[in-house]
């Protein structure tokens, strides 16, 4: 069995998001339909990834419900189609956003980041930030516990972790 198989198969919602991630042309393919870039031609430029790396992967995304595929028309031309992140894929935006703040404060060269987010109401740069469900906002000193879900795997221990 792959790797792929086995994290999706886990009680973990980390390692089923990676199984369904574990790509990365899938990771910047979501980036890029995200971003408007629609059309495979499109995509194959602005990846410089292979045509039929491509096809493959935009196939998986849309057998997993990340990617949607409609068809467009240019004049005098044949139907083709043009990709469009769905709900589940939107929704992968804040786990990329996750991954450039990391990737920003981590691995970006002596000139900084190559693109900052900004709120477009009044330019300010945009962070994420961890708010739990009664509102509070959580900082950096704040004790996050984990505790099973109903997802878990039957007779589990409940684990004794916290995030740090």
């Amino acid at each position: 069995m792959d790797a792929q198989r086995t994290a999706a198969g886990q009680a973990c919602s980390v390692a089923r998001t990676m199984a369904l991630l574990s790509d990365p042309w899938a990771v910047l393919i979501v980036r890029d339909v995200g971003r408007g870039i629609h059309r495979f031609d499109e995509l194959a430029r602005s990846l410089g990834v292979a045509r039929t790396v491509l096809s493959r992967r935009l196939s998986a995304l849309v057998e997993s419900g990340i990617v949607e595929r409609a068809g467009y028309r240019e004049p005098g031309s044949r139907t083709r189609p043009e990709y469009h992140l769905t709900r589940r894929g939107r929704d992968l935006g804040v786990v990329l956003a996750a991954m450039m703040d990391f990737g920003d404060r981590h691995l970006a060269g002596p000139e900084g980041p190559p693109v900052v987010r900004r709120h477009a109401g009044c330019g300010a740069p945009v962070r994420l930030v961890g708010v739990c469900a009664e509102g509070h906002r959580l900082g950096a000193g704040d004790r996050v516990l984990l505790e099973p879900g109903p997802g878990a795997a039957p007779g589990s221990p409940a684990p004794d972790l916290e995030e740090r």
